[in-house]
Order: C-alpha cells, then sequence, then structure tokens
C-alpha cells in the first residue's frame, strides 16, 4: 500500500471549513453522461462556484470529443474564468463522481499541481445540507494562471501501437465488462466493440459506491491484479471516465500513470473491431 496523495480528494467538511480561503476556488465539471441518465441537480451548482466547461476547455479543432486543448489555449480559458498560479482548486460534478477526475487530470495534464476533487460531488454536498444556488454566468478578474504541460501524462495513438510490441506499460479499460468483453454496443454506434490487445479491464463502476470513491482498503482488493512493476496507461470510451480509474490507482499504487487521450473512440475508429480473448 501507498500513502494516500495530499488532498487529491478531498471531504465536504473539508470544503466547508475552507470555503473562505482567498485560495481555494469551486469549480463545477459536470458533463453529462453518454446515454445515461441525468443529474437532478442540473440547474444547481455549489454556492459561489464557477462552471468548468470541459469541451470548452478541449481542443475546438480536434474531431475527437473532448481531447487536451493545446497549452496555450487552456492557459487563456483559465485566465478568463479569473483562475491564478496560487489558487487550490476544489472540481466536483452533478453525478457524484463522473466527469470532475477528468478536469482534475486536465489541470494536472497542464502542470497545476493544487486541484482536488470533492467527493460525492454536488448529491453529497446536497445530502449534507450545504448551501446551492441557481447556475448563473458570471465574469471575473482576469487571473494569472500558467499551464507547464506534462507530457508524461498523457499518450497518443502511435505510443499505444508502439506499446502493442513493446509492452512497456499496462492499458487499463474503465468501460463496462460487456463493452471491453464485446458483447455490448458500443454507446456510439459507429464505433465497432471489442477491447485493445493486452489490455485489461477495472470497470470505473468498481471504484464507486453510491456516487463516491470506495476506500483505500477496497480500492486495493480492486487493483491486486494490476502488475505493479510497469507503467499504467488507462483508457475508456473518449478519456473520461479513465480519470476515474486513474484518481482511485492514484490512492493505492505508485505506478507511473497516463491516459490515452484517443480511448476508445480513436483507436476503434481507426482499427476497426480488435476483439481479442483474455
Amino acid at each position: 500500500m501507498v500513502a494516500p496523495k495530499p488532498n487529491s480528494i478531498i471531504e465536504a467538511d473539508w470544503l466547508v471549513d475552507h470555503m473562505n480561503d482567498p485560495d481555494v476556488i469551486v469549480l463545477d465539471a459536470s458533463y453529462p453522461p453518454v446515454g445515461g441518465k441525468q443529474s437532478p441537480y442540473e440547474k444547481q451548482q455549489i454556492k459561489g462556484s464557477r462552471f468548468f466547461e470541459i469541451d470548452y476547455f478541449s481542443d475546438q479543432t480536434n474531431p475527437l470529443p473532448h481531447m487536451l486543448a493545446p497549452a496555450e489555449e487552456f492557459q487563456k480559458k483559465a485566465q478568463a474564468l479569473g483562475l491564478k498560479q496560487s489558487d487550490h482548486l476544489v472540481v466536483y460534478d452533478n453525478l457524484g463522481i463522473y466527469s470532475s477526475p477528468r478536469a482534475w487530470w486536465m489541470f494536472k495534464a497542464m502542470g497545476h499541481e493544487k486541484v482536488s476533487v470533492l467527493n460525492g460531488g454536488l448529491p453529497d454536498w446536497v445530502e449534507k445540507g450545504h448551501s446551492v444556488e441557481d447556475k448563473e454566468k458570471r465574469e471575473y478578474p482576469q487571473g494569472d494562471f500558467v499551464t507547464k504541460f506534462q507530457p508524461e501524462l498523457v499518450k497518443s495513438m502511435a505510443e499505444m501501437e508502439r506499446n502493442l510490441s513493446a509492452q512497456g506499460f499496462l492499458v487499463i479499460d474503465a468501460r463496462s465488462k460487456g463493452r471491453f468483453d464485446g458483447t455490448t454496443p458500443e454507446p456510439r454506434p459507429e464505433l465497432s466493440n471489442g477491447h485493445m490487445p493486452g489490455s485489461i479491464n477495472v470497470p470505473f463502476q468498481d471504484v464507486l459506491e453510491n456516487g463516491r470513491f470506495k476506500s483505500v482498503e477496497e480500492l486495493e482488493e480492486v487493483f491486486r491484479q494490476v502488475e505493479v512493476n510497469k507503467p499504467l496507461t488507462f483508457s475508456c470510451g473518449s478519456g473520461l471516465t479513465a480519470c476515474i480509474i486513474l484518481m482511485a490507482a492514484d490512492q493505492v499504487l505508485d505506478n507511473n500513470k497516463a491516459v490515452y487521450d484517443g480511448s476508445w473512440t480513436e483507436w476503434a475508429g481507426k482499427k476497426g473491431k480488435i476483439l481479442t480473448s483474455k
């Protein structure tokens, strides 16, 4: 077991105690699930939070969904949102834990270390009786946020292809078992089903319980199948839920970790059906 990463996952009580700290900024990174249920909190947000729209902060020129934006573009938009280098960013979503780890990883990939995810997100916050408000678009003073891109946190398709023979890192697929095995159709109908050769399956639902991350002890059990002597690369349908599994693994494994940003949407779109047996 490794020591949990300090402040990467925080609880509602911590946020209540630090809401008025000048360097704590709360970001709503809610994102609608593909083919999934909508949140009952679509029009609400934690009081004082700012909306971090994942697609807006992603690469606008790439046809693949929510790919990382160029660092300069991300920096410009973060500054317009009023973000500063000194800020401790607390990210949440309105489904509990769904899209917030993606936002967390995006900031990490852009070199910002002081970023956390609110465990349980907005549902847990509301259940505990804390303040919410109707969503409202606001403008903020220009921030001084500066990006420092961390390329080691991102894998390209070319790197994934080379790994088929090199086997330099283990690929963990966060999609459901049915999608991984090719027995369930993809929610994006244009894509074939199956999985990348050599990858293993840890469905993102396996690390969650009631919209929250499981305990460290439970996460250790989930990741017992993982080879501890290899770097890890996380994939899913479009790079979003891969970040849930990465964040969970980060609590209990010291392996170097990256996300295959194009994920199955890119791989299956270019490779066709490549189901392999485990």
